[in-house]
């Protein structure tokens, strides 16, 4: 089974960038991968997805505008680029391919967005 690691995360201040990777130990030309991630106390909650061929981008509503996702498919890796990072962006983020692919979550990145 493909596993994916997170890594990128830290504490950065509002308006900072961060930059998300997440490197599967195979290949990921063939599905898409999800972006998610899981506040304190909260449910976890989609962020950002795309296609295995870049063509088909979605972002939640809290996001767009701000976080880009990309892939490079020849390095099996998936990026989240953040941008004017808020507070309440803070959370643990995690990568995601489908379920018939991966079942179960990784270890997440965690990102700190505070002054």
């Amino acid at each position: 089974q493909v596993q994916f690691v997170e890594s990128g995360g830290g504490l950065v201040q509002p308006g900072g960038s961060l930059r998300l990777s997440c490197r599967a130990s195979g290949s990921i030309a063939s599905f898409y991968v999800a972006w998610y991630r899981q506040a304190p106390g909260k449910e976890r909650e989609f962020v950002a997805r795309i296609t295995r061929d870049s063509l088909i981008i979605n972002y939640a509503d809290s996001v767009n505008g701000r976080f880009t996702i990309s892939r490079d498919n020849d390095e099996n890796t998936v990026y989240l680029q953040m941008n004017n990072l808020k507070p309440e962006d803070t959370a643990v983020y995690y990568c995601k391919p489908p379920s018939t692919i991966v079942s179960s979550w990784g270890q997440g990145t965690q990102v700190t967005v505070e002054s």
